[in-house]
């Protein structure tokens, strides 16, 4: 299978496929038609549904990750996300594409005591059960652990409630090490902290709070790299060096400034979100999750690292992502299993990894074109063709309209108009 697709923006929807087909890719085409999403099974997914709400399902091109070529099912509204991955992907191939680790998928679960009046002598009743609560968390899920997944052990923290203020309160969490292989495992994880909680209670005499999963899963780091030699990211009117400078600036902008950083990483989230959303992950999760490691160090930071090393530009990123191949709508979404069929991964920490290269190279795209010509020449090329239509242009008159507007760099709805009205005129005579 080739993901190298030349003029794959160029095509009709219908071409796509025969495209993609010719390709060698697992095409289920019928799946990404007419919503993909019977009404009785979205009755089935969540409560007091009246239809369904159809997003764009795209396929980003030109990917290699680890030296396999991939395909990548995107699902989003954003114009300008597909294509700048796919184009930063083209450019990443000379040089081997992107590497990628999807981490070990260790979630954690979290057991709260409340109120605790001696927090060290409770974590030294909690310590000398924990062989105890190891044997429980094994039965708790027998299949998992024969699938090589299952208990990684165990973590005490004591945590204090200090507000300005408020009365403090001192609380002892236990923080349980589950893999999970192939699922997100939220279920999982939950199941073994509340069938944890009496035992604890009993071995502490304290009362058990809340019983629930982190989703800062940072025992779940995916990571991706890439490294660009110069001549990968030349322009017309700026050399690769300039460029590459360009860029490595522009993410020591983010790393130094919280307000820049949140702009840096909506635009990684950008990539990785799209992904989630068309493998049928749980995108909040992996948002809240993300967001949160940022901070680890006391101050909001980049997703992503941009740095000259020699000559070289070379990109990398951290981030936690709770990925499942497995469970929740993937079993019932048949666009959810078009789409992985598409992307033809080898288990949650492969589609980590893959998720992880897109949202580093979409990161790319968007800083390469935010130092050079400005993120808004590129981004309203894209979104020329939903100018045009909000005109009222229709069919082939949408791809002319937004060749006018991208040709006097004037996107707004007037003009658009103006072209459209003028197209009809000439058309009439």
């Amino acid at each position: 299978m080739s993901s190298r697709i030349p003029g794959f923006y160029r095509l009709t929807p219908d071409a796509r496929i025969e495209a993609l087909r010719a390709a060698g890719a697992r095409v289920a085409a019928d799946a990404w038609r007419d919503g993909g999403l019977p009404l009785a099974d979205a009755d089935i997914m969540v409560e007091n549904v009246v239809g369904t709400f159809a997003l764009p399902n795209a396929v980003a091109v030109n990917l290699l990750v680890n030296g396999v070529a991939r395909l990548v099912p995107m699902v989003v509204e954003e114009p300008s996300v597909v294509a700048a991955v796919s184009n930063m992907a083209r450019l990443a191939r000379p040089a081997g594409g992107f590497s990628a680790d999807g981490g070990e998928p260790v979630m954690i679960g979290q057991v709260q005591l409340m109120d605790v009046r001696d927090p060290s002598a409770a974590m030294e009743r909690l310590q000398a059960a924990l062989p105890e609560l190891a044997d429980v968390v094994r039965a708790t899920h027998p299949r998992l652990e024969a699938r090589g997944g299952g208990f990684r052990g165990f973590e005490i923290r004591r945590v204090t409630y200090d507000e300005p203020g408020q009365r403090p309160e001192n609380m002892v969490v236990l923080h349980v090490l589950l893999d999970c292989r192939d699922a997100m495992g939220a279920n999982a994880v939950n199941t073994v902290c509340e069938r944890l909680a009496p035992h604890i209670e009993e071995a502490t005499g304290e009362q058990v709070g809340l019983c629930i999963l982190s989703n800062l899963a940072d025992r779940r780091v995916a990571k991706a790299s890439v490294r660009l030699a110069p001549e990968h990211l030349a322009m017309a009117d700026l050399d690769g060096a300039e460029v590459a400078s360009r860029i490595a600036a522009a993410w020591r902008f983010a790393w130094a400034d919280p307000y820049r950083a949140a702009t840096h990483n909506k635009g990684v989230t950008n990539g990785i979100d799209a992904v989630a959303l068309a493998t049928g992950n749980d995108w909040r999760a992996i948002e809240a999750g993300a967001h949160a490691y940022c901070c680890r160090d006391g101050q909001y930071r980049p997703m992503t690292r941009w740095v000259m090393d020699g000559h070289d530009l070379v990109g990398s990123i951290e981030v936690p992502l709770q990925f499942g191949t497995v469970g929740g709508p993937i079993k019932l979404h048949p666009t959810v299993r078009a789409n992985l069929a598409l992307l033809d991964v080898q288990g949650a920490q492969d589609l980590a990894g893959v998720a992880a290269a897109v949202g580093l190279a979409q990161n790319l795209g968007a800083l390469r074109a935010l130092a050079t010509e400005g993120i808004q020449a590129g981004h309203m090329r894209m979104h020329a063709r939903s100018v045009a239509a909000t005109a009222g242009a229709v069919g082939h008159e949408v791809v002319l309209v937004a060749a006018h507007l991208a040709e006097d760099k004037d996107f707004s709805v007037v003009h658009a108009i103006e072209i459209l009205d003028a197209l009809r005129t000439d058309h009439s005579r």
